[in-house]
């Protein structure tokens, strides 16, 4: 599959959409946030993108994404996980949105990503994204929500240059895949988001890459890697292992402090309308954090990369 520019890292594998830690006073976790980075790299993940609804990107202030892009660029400089940095904006504000791309491409992104404006036409849509694109030479990814159609996902990629890749969320992805990569001569990279819950059969029928959040980005790598090296059926029990595993109640929202990449009672905000970001759940209690833990290292230790 052709999804790479020149001196660009591939669109291909686990990308997952990295979760915004904070203090008990609310504050962004910057020292947190760049162990998240670290721990991809460790971990051999493909790549790592924030801010996006997963990360509660818009309770972030102006200030916070700024400093929390300088800090993920920073932690992760050198390393082999391709940094993905999201440039929406509040409000749909397309000159803020130009200013997080050339921000993004002045630090040292890999390539932007960005939700499409709000309650837009598909010619609105699509402008948006002309402007985008243009504003830097980065790799663009666009995230489909609501109704955008294949006809505009297509027409957008032969009119922008560098439009690289689509993160699909509209209406039934397993059956948009074909077409999107057939219209697009297979130039385009599709990915997967929804929280991955179906990645076996992603993978059968040809997404590039999937978008779970950070957790267990190693071994939802560990399983695109068997697939695509023929080995699916060791791709399925790595996979069942990932599913497992989440079935513990709250056990996502616990991970990376059970992993020790976010410290103890890490705080969220949950992020209002459109679904996800954040976590709005009780306090765990110390027997459900101690299960999850011992579930991690009875299970799971084995197969951890990072």
């Amino acid at each position: 599959m052709d999804t790479m520019t020149p001196a660009a890292k591939p669109f291909w594998g686990l990308f997952p959409i990295g979760q915004s830690p904070f203090t008990a006073d609310d504050k962004l976790d910057l020292d947190s946030l760049a162990a998240e980075v670290k721990f991809c790299n460790r971990g051999g993940v493909a790549g790592f993108a924030w801010p996006q609804i997963a990360s509660s990107w818009s309770t972030l202030s102006e200030k916070e994404r700024l400093d929390g892009v300088e800090t993920i660029l920073a932690a992760g400089k050198g390393g082999k996980t391709s940094l993905t940095i999201g440039v929406q904006s509040q409000g749909s504000d397309l000159a803020a949105s130009i200013r997080y791309a050339k921000h993004a491409a002045k630090n040292g992104a890999d390539a932007i990503i960005s939700l499409p404006p709000e309650k837009a036409s598909a010619d609105a849509i699509s402008d948006y994204y002309k402007a985008i694109g243009s504003a830097t030479e980065l790799p663009l990814v666009v995230q489909t929500i609501g109704d955008m159609s294949v006809d505009l996902i297509v027409q957008m990629f032969q009119q922008i240059p560098t439009m690289k890749c689509v993160k699909d969320e509209v209406g039934d992805p397993l059956s948009r895949v074909s077409q999107i990569r057939e219209r697009t001569n297979n130039k385009l990279a599709v990915f997967s988001g929804r929280g991955v819950r179906t990645m076996l059969d992603e993978m059968r029928r040809g997404f590039s890459g999937h978008c779970p959040t950070t957790g267990l980005s190693d071994l939802y790598q560990s399983a695109f890697d068997l697939w695509h090296a023929g080995k699916q059926k060791e791709a399925f029990d790595m996979f069942g292992r990932v599913l497992a595993f989440e079935s513990i109640p709250n056990a996502g929202n616990y991970v990376l402090e059970a992993r020790g990449v976010f410290k103890e009672n890490t705080q969220s905000r949950k992020m209002p309308g459109m679904g996800g970001g954040g976590r709005d759940i009780p306090p765990l209690d110390a027997a459900q954090k101690q299960f999850i833990h011992e579930a991690l290292d009875t299970y799971l230790k084995p197969y951890l990369r990072a």
